[in-house]
């Protein structure tokens, strides 16, 4: 297998991760398995009746539930097998270290967050959903979803050649809307692990106001001490309401510099026609992802769609990527 390949397939399997970790935290079977790393002591759910009754003694506050635990089980089973693949990238990092197209650092880099990203797995189920972590682990998931990007396209043929057209202006709009982006992740973060994603029931308003009661002070609030079970959330409306309406507008603002983004590459493609299929790209991911946050409240939280919506966040992230890996590759060929 080539790297490329390699790099392509723990790319899609790291989408796959984030994927079920969306459908395991919005389907509330995050504490589907009390215990880590495996389930109610097995390393799969026990199925077998003396093992259920050995399982709910045990873990007396929390009887098996069979389909809960499958669904964290199936996530951390994926997650294992991304942890190797990303070893496996870190391996060939050292055997290839005199290929001068290999990356020697970034491999590791990876491996070092994917353990990371395990122990905030761990720290997830014995906190109890503390919604920091949680927040931390999905922000890990995207990056280690968005360094895969980076070697990818920088392991690969996609933007070899590609014209040095790109503006400074052009250069500084795709990491503002990059930084901008992994913001608006962590606000959507902050909303699905405090369990206020309806908080906000109409749309455009929020409870019928178009700027609603609001408490910044306790809805960010990073620490609520520990011992606290955090299923279903232990904010009161205002402070969910407050997160919730928070995340609309930092979508309003991202939607405007992705925007004017997408309108430098398609000006850009006057020269080389190439960006403009970028821009039509970013745009395309902008909308979707629009489309599906609105449909979470309109629809009232279907799970298939905020679950596609966490999805969204990932591709939107890859697509911003690929631009800032073009915009300052362009730079480097100058």
């Amino acid at each position: 297998m080539s790297r490329f390949q390699l790099n392509l397939l723990t790319l899609c399997l790291a989408f796959v991760v984030i994927t079920l970790g969306a459908f395991v935290r919005l389907s509330d079977a995050g504490l589907g398995c009390p215990d880590w790393p495996g389930c109610y002591g097995h390393l799969d759910v026990p199925t077998e009746a003396a093992d259920v009754a050995a399982a709910n003694a045990r873990f007396s506050e929390r009887p098996v539930e069979a389909p809960k635990a499958w669904k964290e089980m199936i996530h951390r089973y994926a997650a294992g097998a991304l942890g190797l693949l990303i070893l496996l990238m870190a391996l060939a990092a050292l055997r290839r270290s005199g290929d001068p197209h290999q990356q020697r650092v970034l491999p590791w880099v990876l491996l070092v967050l994917v353990i990371f990203q395990a122990l905030l797995g761990m720290w997830t189920v014995t906190l109890l959903l503390k919604p920091l972590i949680v927040t931390a682990h999905l922000l890990g998931g995207m990056a280690t979803f968005a360094l895969l990007g980076w070697c990818l396209f920088r392991a690969g043929p996609l933007f070899a050649g590609w014209a040095a057209t790109a503006r400074r202006g052009l250069r500084v709009a795709a990491a503002a809307a990059l930084v901008l982006l992994v913001g608006q992740i962590f606000l959507g973060a902050w909303t699905s692990t405090n369990y206020a994603a309806l908080a906000c029931p109409d749309f455009p308003t929020c409870q019928t106001y178009w700027w609603p009661p609001t408490d910044f002070s306790t809805a960010f609030t990073l620490w609520h001490g520990l011992g606290i079970n955090y299923e279903y959330g232990i904010l009161e409306s205002t402070p969910r309401a407050t997160i919730h309406w928070t995340h609309r507008l930092g979508a309003i603002v991202i939607a405007i510099v992705m925007l004017a983004l997408a309108a430098g590459l398609w000006r850009a493609g006057r020269v080389d026609g190439r960006w403009r299929g970028l821009a039509g790209t970013l745009a395309a991911a902008l909308a979707l992802q629009v489309a599906l946050g609105i449909s979470v409240v309109e629809f009232h939280l279907p799970l298939s769609v905020a679950v596609a919506h966490n999805g969204g966040a990932a591709l939107l992230l890859l697509t911003l990527v690929a631009i800032n890996h073009a915009v300052w590759s362009a730079r480097r060929h100058v």
